[in-house]
């Protein structure tokens, strides 16, 4: 993908052009992965922690890119902290009337707590709007990678 290497993060074009990103419709039925896997590297784990099956992958190699029958998916965030690129974020359309969320690793310091409100910025890095961490999730299973869920105004999303 040209994004990565001309950008220095993946362009949102790439990400919406890619054959399983999922439908408005679908967004809007509740939480539902995003994968933004572009590296053709030996690499799986994220179909093995998927416990209903919904990550396969595009062809028979270990080095092909991971496709997610977004129909299948539970968004159950499995397979975010499996992840050693961080290329998994989850995302709930259905959250509430005025916000959806996002859901993503989180490997900083200090970790936010619940309730913070913090500037949320896009993919360059430029701020874009508030967000509330509505969840801070830090579990053993997640070898020791905070998720953060921040409640984003819809218009943002």
């Amino acid at each position: 993908m040209t994004g990565v290497a001309c950008l220095g993060y993946v362009d949102i074009k790439e990400v919406k052009a890619k054959s399983d990103y999922p439908s408005v419709e679908r967004l809007e039925k509740g939480p539902v992965a995003i994968i933004e896997c572009t590296q053709n590297i030996p690499c799986n784990p994220c179909k093995d922690a998927c416990p209903v099956g919904a990550i396969k992958f595009a062809g028979q190699d270990i080095t092909s890119l991971p496709l997610l029958d977004n129909h299948a998916c539970i968004g159950c965030k499995k397979c975010i902290t499996c992840c050693p690129g961080q290329a998994i974020f989850v995302v709930n359309y259905a959250y509430s009337q005025e916000y959806g969320t996002v859901t993503f690793p989180y490997e900083y310091l200090p970790v936010p707590k619940e309730g913070m409100v913090v500037t949320g910025v896009n993919r360059q890095g430029q701020e874009v709007c508030t967000v509330r961490i509505a969840k801070v999730e830090q579990r053993k299973a997640f070898n020791k990678t905070p998720l953060v869920t921040v409640a984003v105004p819809k218009e943002f999303m």
